[in-house]
């Protein structure tokens, strides 16, 4: 009864995590069309609550897989469900509370930084208990160049394209700063921000959404391993078929080797282990399950390395074949059930609804020293939706909030120079993004620690 009280309330703080991603990261979504008078607060939230939604529900779980890469999630399934419950709260709530603080202060804080902290920082804590790797340092250094990477690129590419604005496109009607309720833009320039605020939502939704997707199925495993550590959804005769036809596929290959290839044998042995933990695993029987997943993912990490190898000159046909069984096989492991999409989308959704007004002032107000123009607006959306889209595509997870508020901020400087920004904004931003990282692994490791003493 306490393990179920204790899932329960990690189910709550998932989607309050989700609720709070959303106003707190959204509002830089809807911050230019409100400030340049595209739409009316109360038609662009729900407008860009719904893409968010959509965004979720359709962006696919490649960054959610990501996520879940970075604990170590074999060792979780080996040791009691109240570690993983430390580590899920630990995580869970250290991300909320600087979300929650950040947002009180009006100061844009990227939740994708805050939440990649406190996993690290659950990992560290994770390391010293019970030894072995507790955090995934090769993934954790590719999502923490994406997270540093990306505001520098926002920033740049809204000063190139401010610049290409201002001296080849020179559309008067696109500088004008709006004056008064009534004061809306042209019709064409309306569209072109309601439409970049659309795609920011939707990207937003795609990308930060699917950490929330991650994280629920961070839960869903750590409590119940049997059931959602394979998809048990996808019949055991088609997954005997792919492996047969693999095996047969890697013998080809082996034999025109001619004994050349000794890791090719060692794969068919894989294949021969991960059909015998077929007939084991169940949504009941933990370590049977825990097996077959990780036969399947040795599988598959090997198939990926045949099918790079150029030495072994595959034909088309036999390169097609590898890569489809490959990426059917990893779907046993890599994946997400409908309600789990559903349940974090409607979070987000309804999250970007509420709260949203003081990331909103101070995007809109307070980022610069004069009002948005209508170019601004848009050249900061489509900086931002470009980038969030282009990340989302390769499964690296990316801050809104700092690809936004680096977009506004270059198209700021392109418009006026340095003279153009507010230092006092651009510093207590550039002090959360410095403070997120550690504040949040410090904060994970000490709910961790204050967890672990009731385990």
């Amino acid at each position: 009864m306490p393990l179920t009280i204790i899932f329960l309330v990690c189910l709550l703080a998932v989607v309050g995590f989700e609720f709070v991603n959303g106003f707190h990261d959204t509002a830089n979504a809807v911050a230019t069309v409100i400030y340049t008078k595209a739409l009316k607060p109360v038609i662009a939230i729900p407008w860009s609550g719904f893409w968010n939604f959509m965004g979720v529900f359709t962006g696919g779980i490649a960054v959610a897989m990501g996520i879940l890469k970075l604990v170590p999630l074999d060792a979780l399934m080996n040791l009691p469900i109240g570690v993983g419950a430390c580590m899920v709260l630990a995580v869970l709530l250290a991300s909320i509370a600087w979300n929650l603080g950040t947002w009180y202060l009006g100061i844009p804080c990227s939740s994708s930084h805050t939440m990649i902290g406190a996993m690290i920082g659950a990992g560290l804590a994770f390391t010293w208990y019970y030894g072995g790797k507790g955090v995934n340092w090769g993934k954790a250094e590719e999502i923490g160049l994406s997270l540093i990477l990306s505001p520098i690129i926002g920033f740049g590419l809204a000063v190139l394209l401010m610049y290409f604005l201002k001296h080849v496109i020179k559309y008067h009607a696109l500088f004008h700063i709006p004056h008064g309720e009534n004061d809306r833009p042209p019709l064409l320039i309306r569209g072109l921000l309601i439409t970049t605020c659309t795609l920011v939502s939707f990207f937003h939704g795609s990308n930060d959404g699917q950490k929330g997707v991650g994280l629920l199925m961070l839960i869903l495993i750590a409590f119940l391993p049997a059931r959602f550590a394979v998809d048990h959804s996808i019949p055991d005769s088609k997954i005997l078929f792919q492996l047969n036809q693999t095996e047969q596929l890697i013998n080809r290959i082996a034999a025109a080797a001619k004994g050349k290839r000794p890791d090719l044998p060692v794969l068919i042995g894989k294949i021969e282990q991960a059909k015998i933990h077929l007939a084991k695993k169940n949504e009941t029987d933990k370590k049977g399950t825990y097996k077959f997943r990780k036969q399947i993912e040795e599988v598959t990490a090997s198939i990926g390395i045949v099918e790079k190898d150029y030495t072994l000159f595959l034909s088309k046909d036999d390169a097609r074949l590898l890569s489809k069984n490959r990426q059917e096989l990893t779907r046993l492991f890599e994946f997400a059930p409908l309600w789990v999409i559903l349940l974090i989308s409607i979070s987000l959704g309804l999250g970007t609804m509420i709260g949203w007004k003081r990331i909103v002032v101070t995007i809109g107000e307070k980022i610069g020293n004069e009002h948005l123009n209508y170019a601004q607006g848009a050249t900061s959306e489509i900086v931002a939706a470009s980038t969030i889209g282009l990340s989302t595509a390769f499964g690296l997870p990316v801050s809104t909030t700092h690809v936004l508020s680096s977009g506004i901020a270059g198209a700021m400087v392109a418009s006026g120079g340095r003279g153009n920004l507010n230092n006092n904004t651009l510093k207590n931003i550039g002090l959360a993004w410095v403070l997120t990282l550690p504040v949040s692994i410090i904060l994970a490791i000490a709910l961790f620690m204050l967890f672990h003493l009731f385990v």
